[in-house]
């Protein structure tokens, strides 16, 4: 029998280079700051629609009503002034509520604004401790920055690795990323934030039951709050000095690769740097599943098509979607659905209403609209088919297409051409045509919680680069305060 080796071992090479990028690479890449911009208004405008919804402003506020704390984080779009953790809990919670904030597609799918949640919360806690005690407080540009570096952190590890595969949800990066990135905000040494993403990974990881038939329920909307906000517990938990794990990955039989990753070992396609930021796939036409985008965009044209032909939905016998892997995977989906969360990870439910309605919106997935009998009717005639090329074109990193391609098959036998459309508005390749798009998006959101005064001094400060860049980030935060 051998013996156990108690010698503590060096950190992982992956810790290593996680929390050496976040504390010494210097982001200089002025697309990646302006993206970071857009990435960051597009993200608070989805919190602020979110907020018109019951079901998760019941989440939000203190743990203990009525509390408040001083100095505390401050939560976009309503009179909450919480610790940095619930405050993280309340952003992350309210801007994936929906499902209409930035996406990351690869191996492993996510959505790498959800953590703004802890790094807005702990740099607004921050910055108004600092100026309490009369020291300068962080700038926005310091978020952006956090920004670009948790984007590149849960980015990269996706792009070769698939949690998803072994049952993880992608949360556990924005836990992973939020941790690291706040964990600098804080002030940790070297060695406190190798000890804080140790902790990150020793953690237990959410299962993506909730994301899937016969399960799928609203904790998919708050995952990710929960996520950032233990990010920045267990920061502030390695702040006090208490130890990490070095081999939390490597360690036989206990360690990560061995008890969730089938013993495997995480690849890497590219060094840490802003490819993430620079290539992110942004929501802007429809809170939908970003495999469906250009789905959901097609059919748009579609109802337009039926318009003007003299035809109607009811006339349709067969319409196949011919799609990417991934897309089958997770949201091609028959039978009934039974919450708006099943909904918007449906991919003939989002095309059917657009055919239907000639629109898609977050109160189209509730039950008003639901249970118009001809969604369920069309739901059936829709099939998706896998097509090689367009799984090829959706993992490579020149082009990183999320292609759909419909056709319509009438009663009477005659068709439409088959509509395809590779890459969405959100896309980097089409960026020309969608930010001028997100901006108006931003409005329309703003709109929604604020008076015209208020509205007009948020995109003051949000629209021009070198101003926001200045911001105090206290002061950012209060043009949102209810």
């Amino acid at each position: 029998m051998s013996h156990i080796s108690n010698v503590r071992p060096e950190p992982d090479r992956v810790l290593v280079d996680i929390v050496d990028y976040v504390l010494n690479y210097q982001i200089d890449s002025e697309l990646a700051l302006d993206t970071a911009r857009n990435c960051l208004i597009d993200t608070l405008g989805c919190g602020l629609e979110a907020l018109t919804y019951p079901a998760c402003t019941k989440l939000m506020g203190p743990i203990v009503p009525g509390t408040i704390v001083p100095n505390g984080a401050k939560v976009p779009g309503t009179s909450f002034q919480l610790d940095p953790v619930q405050a993280a809990f309340n952003i992350g919670a309210m801007i994936r509520w929906l499902d209409f904030n930035d996406t990351w597609l690869a191996a492993e799918w996510g959505h790498p604004s959800d953590n703004l949640g802890g790094i807005l919360a702990t740099a607004d806690w921050l910055s108004r401790n600092a100026v309490a005690t009369g020291k300068k407080p962080l700038t926005m540009k310091d978020v952006l920055i956090g920004m670009i570096k948790a984007h590149e952190i849960q980015g990269c590890i996706a792009l070769e690795n698939s949690f998803n595969k072994v049952g993880l949800d992608h949360v556990l990066l924005v836990k992973l990323a939020s941790t690291a990135v706040v964990g600098q905000l804080i002030g940790l040494t070297r060695d406190e934030l190798i000890n804080a993403v140790s902790l990150a990974f020793v953690d237990g990881h959410s299962l993506r039951t909730y994301r899937h038939a016969p399960n799928t329920g609203s904790r998919k909307s708050w995952a990710a709050g929960d996520a950032t906000s233990r990010a920045v517990r267990l920061a502030l938990i390695a702040k006090t000095g208490e130890m990490g794990y070095p081999s939390v990955l490597t360690a036989k039989t206990w360690g990560f690769y061995d008890v969730l990753f089938k013993g495997n070992a995480f690849k890497f396609q590219r060094p840490y740097g802003s490819y993430v930021m620079e290539n992110v796939l942004f929501k802007i036409s429809f809170p939908a599943e970003f495999h469906s985008q250009t789905a959901v965009e097609a059919a748009m044209t579609l109802n337009a098509k039926l318009a003007e032909t003299g035809r109607r939905v009811e006339d349709i016998k067969k319409i196949t979607i011919r799609t990417h892997e991934a897309a089958i995977r997770i949201i091609d989906k028959k039978g009934p659905l039974d919450n708006p969360a099943d909904r918007d990870h449906c991919i003939q439910y989002m095309v059917a209403v657009p055919l239907i309605y000639g629109r898609l919106t977050a109160s189209d997935y509730e039950d008003s609209i639901a249970k118009d009998p001809r969604i369920d009717t069309l739901r059936a005639k829709i099939e998706c088919v896998e097509d090689p090329q367009f799984t090829k074109d959706y993992f490579d990193p020149e082009k990183r297409s999320i292609a759909n391609a419909l056709s319509v098959e009438f009663n009477d036998g005659s068709t439409f051409d088959e509509l395809v459309v590779e890459y969405p508005i959100g896309h980097k390749r089409r960026r020309e045509d969608g930010i001028p798009l997100l901006v108006e998006k931003f409005r329309t959101n703003l709109a929604r919680r604020f008076p015209a005064k208020q509205q007009e001094a948020i995109i003051a400060a949000s629209l021009d680069q070198a101003t926001l860049e200045a911001m105090p980030v206290n002061e950012y935060v209060d043009l949102y305060v209810i």
